[in-house]
């Protein structure tokens, strides 16, 4: 099977913080420089790439000669802040050899939750790419807090993904792919060579986090390319340290794991109220509505939630939860959290005695609700 890489017009290429500072040690000139190289040489065969990169933290542990990654936000925050200024300065620096312009962006969930800024965004990396320039983006750990970051840059690599509808995610690491182990730990492990992005056993399969640079762990991965999958993007996760990995794959070489996305495509609108990684609240479900919901397509009426939690206002995101806990799909609320609490289990035209008024038949409308 050729790589999933040959017919991508529009690549989002994210790296890691092991590769980027050589395993901490600061950051790899010659490892930028060839990535610099790779994307240079996609460009010129009409390809648009758009870079998300970690090592900001790191490199800011190196200047700071910090030999512990701190656990303390504002320590992280500030090494963040000092490492970014590096960081930034080295693409730079390693694009200018092709005569390309590089673009930074720093992004945090509340940028793509809201979704006036969702859109802004989007317009800005197509206009980004139009003009030729290499957008570098990156988590803003300088601002984010813990309610609001993306965790690791894996999610966020996905949420690009699928910002700019790319054909394809590759995500560069340092293992060269997926296995059916952690092949530190077990010598029997085997590289997952293909397999379908979402499957529910790779999940099952992977690991925690391994490095002790970075934050991400395989199940990250298998997670963004799920998340990518979304909007129709493949995923290939590949040793960033293979040589011109990059070039290699889109001439066809199937090299790491190839996971590909499933034909049918989620509408943006629904991949936007997918990526919302902050539910306000969550709802659960007896099995008739999930039931419903899952197979036959149906908007969520109040009769068939049993249970509410968080505070929520009218029009805000809220998780849908089947009777095991598992989150099934999520949506824009129609009502409060405390008027939900007053009509769960109720049929829809009893709303207007209970409440006093009647604003939607529906407490969530298929319209506003995504399956996950």
């Amino acid at each position: 099977m050729n790589s999933l890489l040959a017919s991508a017009r529009c690549i989002v290429v994210k790296v890691g913080s092991s590769l980027v500072t050589n395993d901490g040690r600061g950051l790899d000139r010659d490892a930028i420089a060839a990535w610099a190289d790779q994307i240079a040489r996609l460009r010129q065969q009409g390809r648009y790439v758009v870079l998300v990169s970690s090592g900001a933290v790191a490199e800011g542990m190196q200047r700071l000669e910090w030999n512990k990654r701190p656990t303390a936000i504002n320590e992280l925050q500030a090494a963040a802040a000092v490492g970014q200024m590096g960081l930034v300065q080295m693409y730079e620096s390693c694009f200018a050899r092709h005569h390309m312009h590089t673009a930074q962006l720093l992004l945090t969930h509340d940028d793509l939750a809201d979704r006036k800024r969702y859109l802004n965004a989007r317009s800005t990396l197509r206009t980004l790419l139009d003009l030729n320039a290499i957008p570098v983006i990156n988590e803003n750990d300088t601002v984010v807090t813990d309610e609001i970051r993306f965790g690791d840059n894996d999610t966020l690599a996905s949420l690009v993904a699928n910002l700019v509808e790319a054909d394809a995610l590759v995500i560069l690491t340092d293992q060269q792919g997926l296995y059916s182990a952690d092949p530190r730990k077990n010598p029997e492990a085997t590289l997952i060579q293909h397999a379908t992005a979402g499957d529910p056993a790779l999940e099952r399969m992977a690991g925690g986090a391994g490095s002790n640079v970075g934050t991400g762990g395989m199940l990250t991965k298998i997670l963004a390319a799920k998340r990518a999958a979304r909007s129709g993007a493949h995923t290939i996760i590949a040793s960033g340290r293979e040589p011109d990995v990059l070039v290699r794959l889109a001439q066809g070489e199937a090299v790491g794991t190839h996971l590909r996305a499933p034909e049918m495509k989620t509408a943006a609108r629904k991949q936007w109220l997918a990526d919302h990684l902050q539910a306000r609240g969550k709802l659960t479900l007896d099995s008739g509505a999930a039931q419903a919901l899952r197979e036959g397509g149906k908007s969520l009426l109040p009769i068939g939630v049993i249970a509410v939690s968080g505070d929520f206002e009218r029009g805000e995101l809220v998780a849908c939860l089947d009777e095991q806990g598992c989150e099934i799909a999520r949506g824009l609320v129609n009502y409060t959290a405390p008027e939900t609490a007053r009509i769960l289990r109720k049929p829809s035209h009893e709303i207007a005695q209970i409440l006093g008024y009647v604003d939607e038949p529906e407490l969530i409308h298929r319209d506003n609700l995504v399956l996950l």
